[in-house]
């Protein structure tokens, strides 16, 4: 058994399309009209659609729950918030963050109020630590990871 996509019911297709699209750089993998697949095993499909497969009305689906989210990683974090900036209709779910363990992260809403969370890499957490002057030891200590995980994420 293998996990192959997440998928999200969506209000309007097109709208939610372009949210992922230009936000945040997914292509389309297939489109089946009802049904998008975009990279990183992500798929839309139609409220009607779904709602038809559970056997359920459309009304009876409720959105903007806050109980999952689903998490890209950026290479360029900063470069993101810049972008992102860009998007002034895009709603945070709190401005961004650094976590505890060093790594800055912000969440946001699609356009259904799904959770979309965006991270910086670890392996780029450990090496801003390390070029702030922490030993592999230093970054294991700040990131409250194992050595041998500190020095895996800083090759």
């Amino acid at each position: 058994m293998r996990m192959l996509n997440t998928l999200f019911a969506v209000r309007d297709l097109k709208k939610s399309l372009a949210f992922y699209q230009k936000v945040l750089g997914l292509e389309v993998v297939n489109d089946f009209g009802a049904n998008v697949v975009l990279t990183g095993g992500l798929a839309l499909q139609t409220l009607d659609v779904w709602a038809a497969f559970l056997g359920k009305e459309p009304e009876a689906l409720r959105f903007g729950g806050s109980d999952a989210e689903i998490y890209f990683e950026a290479e360029d974090f900063d470069a993101f918030l810049k972008t992102l900036r860009t998007f002034p209709e895009v709603e945070l779910v709190r401005p961004p963050l650094e976590h505890g363990w060093g790594q800055r992260v912000v969440r946001l809403y699609d356009p259904d109020r799904h959770i979309v969370e965006v991270g910086e890499p670890m392996s780029r957490v450990a090496k801003r630590f390390r070029d702030g002057g922490l030993t592999e030891e230093g970054v294991a200590r700040r990131m409250d990871v194992s050595l041998e995980y500190a020095r895996e994420l800083l090759k």
